[in-house]
């Protein structure tokens, strides 16, 4: 960052400077979401190369946005915003509402990428309307290369904290609910430009398995977070 810069003092210069080079800001917005480690960090940005991204995070490091620590369990590097960071987040927030709401949704669609895809709805899957068991739902997309096409998200209810766990091999376990769509739906549904119910009535979308996890999985199924913004059109 130091090769280059607007050479104004005003302080939107200064932040565009920091957060304008290209991925950090993806960066942040992955912190945001709660990757720590590096691996999970690449998981939500599988198109940084791992040179990249530890360039950014040692210049986001320098500039006490993000501070490392090591994991006391196996002394792996933890990463996580600082104060500073932290402050971030409504304006990473606000620039997904905006992009949401008045940039065309064809965009967006052009960017289909399964594993990123799955692991969004990982982390945002909304356990509390599951059983309190083990659940294991199989998403089958045949529109997709074969090492691709198959996943499975294992949610454990059974504590307070519960956990979602995403497997691109078969985990063993008896499935609840298969789900078989086409990339693109699915990524509709996440993004809040579908709902389950109009792709299952236009034949985009099958559900077999238990009816109570067919029932409700518009309100467990893992959407964006700004899935719920309403699109405008520019005049």
């Amino acid at each position: 960052m130091a090769d280059w810069g607007y050479g104004q003092f005003c302080p939107v210069a200064m932040a565009s400077e920091v957060l304008g080079t290209r991925w950090t800001i993806l960066v942040v917005r992955e912190l945001l979401c709660g990757s720590h480690r590096f691996n999970d960090l690449r998981r939500g940005l599988p198109h940084i190369s791992p040179a990249l991204l530890s360039k950014r995070l040692r210049e986001l490091e320098a500039l006490g946005v993000v501070r490392r620590q090591a994991d006391p369990n196996t002394g792996t590097p933890l990463y996580e915003l600082t104060e500073a960071g932290e402050e971030l987040r409504p304006v990473i927030m606000s620039m997904g509402s905006w992009g949401q709401r008045w940039l065309e949704s064809q965009l967006s669609m052009k960017n289909l990428d399964p594993s990123l895809l799955m692991w969004d709805m990982r982390r945002n899957l909304n356990p509390t309307p599951l059983p309190r068991h083990r659940v294991t739902i199989q998403f089958l997309y045949h529109d997709v290369t074969r090492g691709q096409a198959k996943w499975w998200l294992v949610i454990d209810n059974t504590s307070e904290e519960g956990s979602v766990d995403l497997c691109k091999k078969d985990p063993g376990h008896d499935v609840d609910l298969y789900v078989v769509c086409d990339l693109r739906s699915m990524t509709a549904i996440w993004m809040g430009l579908m709902t389950v119910r109009e792709a299952i009535d236009s034949g985009r979308l099958k559900l077999t398995g238990d009816r109570k996890l067919q029932a409700s999985i518009q309100t467990w199924l893992g959407l964006s977070a700004f899935a719920a913004e309403t699109k405008q059109v520019s005049a």
